[in-house]
């Protein structure tokens, strides 16, 4: 497979066959994102492609799922995003999920009858950056486009029958937006209603803006004590009608795992034992991005 610079991919796409079309992303100016630093944003050539998706079919015929790489596939023009969804169907007929990361950006850029046509392709999964509903955060870390920008196009994709899995990042508002930045965070995914929602929580990646910001005094992280205050806070303002809640990657302090809205009690409980010492945190050495 022609893989190119560092690939990201989300944890549940651990056993998928990683198919890279383009390399990093259209927007990478998110101050917080050090992933796609070491390249360009380009769309992979057709051959290349096509060569990596025979050796795929080749070597890995068993697997069932596939994840289209870089960051911003979805970008790639509507009708070369069906032709290599078909593709993919013929050369690989055991595949019964494809999935990609989708921005809003790119997202705005397919129309309802376009988004519905890409699901009906085998486009079954999106992943979407949320990160915060709070503006003025979205807006210090120079995240292309507003919160409610995000989650229409969120709505949009889940209108064309998409499975969202959707993620925000605790600390991004560090210490002096803290809880806006939790509460209307919440209140942004109990909008746009993911079938699933993910809570990272924020780890300073050397060589990125925010990194530098911390380091001259512009911005401050909450420490674990603050973080579990905004998961609980981001909880508490999250209605998801059924959905699941995942804050269980491992940067985070106290690994949760929820169905909403059957759970939610149980991992409010959970966070108030975290914040009063009842439960065990992961320790900063243990804490990955």
């Amino acid at each position: 497979m022609d893989y190119q610079g560092r690939i990201i991919r989300p944890p549940s796409e651990a056993d998928s066959i990683l198919l890279q079309v383009t390399t990093g992303c259209s927007h990478n100016k998110c101050a917080f994102c050090g992933a796609y630093k070491d390249k360009r944003f380009s769309i992979k050539p057709d051959a290349i492609v096509l060569d990596d998706l025979a050796y795929a079919a080749e070597h890995y015929a068993f697997v069932r799922r596939l994840f289209l790489c870089d960051g911003d596939a979805l970008i790639i023009p509507h009708a070369k995003l069906i032709s290599l969804l078909e593709t993919i169907r013929k050369r690989l007929p055991q595949i019964t999920r494809v999935s990609s990361y989708a921005s809003a950006k790119a997202l705005a850029m397919k129309s309802d009858a376009q988004l519905k046509e890409l699901r009906s392709a085998g486009l079954g999964t999106v992943y979407i950056g949320l990160e915060s509903g709070d503006n003025v955060t979205l807006e210090a870390m120079g995240k292309h486009g507003s919160a409610s920008d995000i989650v229409l196009q969120g709505q949009r994709a889940g209108e064309a029958g998409m499975k969202r899995n959707v993620s925000v990042i605790l600390g991004l508002g560090g210490t002096a937006r803290s809880m806006e930045h939790a509460r209307a965070t919440g209140r942004a995914l109990s909008k746009m209603n993911p079938e699933q929602a993910a809570a990272l929580t924020l780890m300073l990646v050397p060589g990125t803006p925010l990194f530098a910001m911390a380091e001259d005094g512009r911005f401050e992280l909450p420490d674990s004590q603050g973080m579990l205050r905004e998961l609980y806070e981001l909880v508490v303002h999250t209605e998801l009608s059924k959905g699941l809640f995942f804050a269980n990657h491992a940067s985070n302090y106290l690994p949760i795992s929820a169905r909403f809205p059957r759970d939610k009690q149980r991992i409010l409980r959970q966070i108030q034992n975290g914040l009063a010492g009842e439960e065990m945190l992961r320790p900063d050495s243990l804490r990955r991005l």
